[in-house]
């Protein structure tokens, strides 16, 4: 891959202080790409801004629960003011209900979670920031699925996550055609990855996270934000409207 492939980019990413969204951010900043950050937490989405900043590439840092129900929409509107010249927006934020005290809720509270920051949220943001692209000429949207939404999981998380990343998927389908030919946008779907939850899951979940990668296993952040790197950069010009799985070759063992 060319080195700062992507200078004179401005990139906006959601979920950018921690998790694969933080391991976005650096990545495209590596590629020489001016880099803006929403975060949840302000210590550690500083933290990571001040990364950006070392390499004179931070765009801006913006605060926003997206799990409150105005907030998508405010923050879209934010970044358009803050960031006009806007050519590449990833979408990684997305709500926790595997760990901590959310792994305690019910059924319906973490549907109701995910389905209005993953979902909800990732919708406002992209069609909002994604038509000021087209407006403009150029743009990448990036959004975030699930490689296992396309075949399913058992269990509450598997019919969650199916659920909610599923429409994740089929929109990002749909957008590429509402914003094209400007604007293009392809959606990646991660398998099992290394955060939060991987780093402290039971040994039952480690061995199926291994067996179930043809690469015998877990992908990292960095994996995924190699591929992301990729969608935004010239080298996929001719490429929209798709879902990529990340997941080392996913097989039913």
């Amino acid at each position: 891959m060319p080195q700062q492939e992507l200078v004179g980019r401005t990139v906006f990413v959601t979920g950018g202080s921690s998790g694969i969204g933080r391991a976005i951010a650096l990545e495209l900043a590596a590629a020489g790409a001016r880099v803006a950050i929403q975060g949840r937490s302000a210590e550690r989405t500083a933290a990571v801004a001040g990364q950006l900043a070392s390499r004179g590439l931070h765009a801006g840092t913006f605060l926003a629960d997206l799990s409150r129900p105005e907030a998508p929409a405010g923050l879209a509107a934010e970044v358009a003011t803050a960031l006009p010249e806007l050519d590449t927006v990833v979408l990684f934020s997305g709500a926790d209900t595997l760990t901590g005290e959310p792994a305690g809720w019910s059924f319906e509270r973490k549907l109701a979670e995910l389905l209005q920051v993953d979902v909800t949220a990732t919708m406002l943001v992209a069609r909002a920031l994604g038509r000021q692209m087209k407006s403009r000429g150029r743009g990448v949207v990036i959004t975030c699925g699930w490689d296992q939404a396309a075949v399913g999981m058992e269990g509450d998380s598997g019919e969650l996550f199916a659920a909610a990343k599923g429409a994740v998927m089929a929109f990002t389908r749909s957008l590429a055609r509402s914003l094209g030919p400007e604007v293009r946008a392809n959606c990646v779907a991660p398998g099992w990855i290394k955060t939060a939850w991987g780093e402290q899951a039971s040994e039952p979940w480690q061995r199926r996270a291994v067996r179930e990668s043809m690469l015998r296993r877990w992908g990292t952040p960095e994996d995924v934000a190699g591929v992301v790197r990729w969608l935004v950069s010239p080298g996929a010009r001719f490429v929209t409207g798709q879902v990529v799985p990340i997941n080392g070759g996913f097989r039913r063992a």
